[in-house]
């Protein structure tokens, strides 16, 4: 589904990610671990074509369509999620209506009919409700106000509302506790885990893959992918740190 072929990309005129290769199946997740400053969020940002992030060699292709010839909203369109780190708060906007711009927007670029508000809202209270999310929440202002926990759990349902085929989630477990953590797991394995979709999923830590299993765990450091093996491989990360493992 996700091919990744010697991938080069630089920020400010530093080369950051140096000849990282990818492959994702249909039906899987992968779980990337690795050291502060080894280009995990970078790797995301290209991937979602932020600008400021310039590939210089290497091809991403995505179900076969090249994804770096694509806008960002044109990747979002083609199946494309990304999961941030730190979600952006949007006074003035409510979330509610947010989602449906989103969506609606997303329909029209596939040739897609519209939701209806009615649809809409028959959704949207769906997905809020699997994430144990208050549809008064998604009333507010785009995530003002919200703790790290509501945050994430309010990324999710617009997550299961967008319904991507291919989810890259930067650490969805920073700020999270005990709690919300396993209902943010329990939302990404009802929402993506399917024959058709997969997950990249960028981690610290081996928290998060107790709740979501990974098919497979690559370590990246200094640019590459230098070592990749099944989930035990994120247990040895977690017992021996980077230094032993890479």
């Amino acid at each position: 589904m996700l091919k990744i072929d010697n991938l080069h990309a630089t920020v400010a005129g530093k080369e950051i990610l140096k000849g990282l290769s990818l492959t994702v199946n249909a039906g899987e997740v992968h779980a990337i671990m690795g050291p502060n400053g080894a280009g995990k969020s970078t790797l995301s940002y290209v991937l979602g074509g932020r600008p400021g992030y310039e590939v210089t060699q290497g091809t991403t292709r995505l179900d076969g369509q090249d994804l770096l010839a694509l806008e960002p909203h044109e990747r979002a369109a083609a199946g494309l999620f990304l999961g941030f780190q730190y979600p952006v708060e949007i006074p003035g906007v409510s979330f509610v209506q947010f989602l449906r711009e989103a969506a609606n927007s997303q329909r029209k670029q596939r040739g897609e009919e519209p939701l209806s508000g009615g649809e809409f809202l028959k959704l949207a209270k769906e997905k809020a409700g699997l994430l144990r999310l208050d549809m008064d929440m998604l009333k507010r202002p785009v995530n003002v106000g919200f703790s790290g926990g509501e945050k994430k759990r309010a990324e999710m349902v617009q997550m299961g509302i967008l319904d991507p085929k291919f989810a890259v989630l930067d650490e969805t477990d920073s700020g999270l506790d005990i709690d919300a953590l396993r209902v943010v797991g329990e939302g990404i394995n009802t929402i993506m885990r399917a024959p058709d979709k997969a997950v990249l999923l960028i981690t610290h830590y081996q928290r998060l893959l107790d709740y979501v299993k990974p098919d497979v765990v690559h370590v990246l450091a200094g640019g590459r992918i230098v070592r990749t093996g099944g989930p035990e491989l994120a247990l040895e990360l977690e017992s021996q740190g980077y230094e032993a493992v890479a």
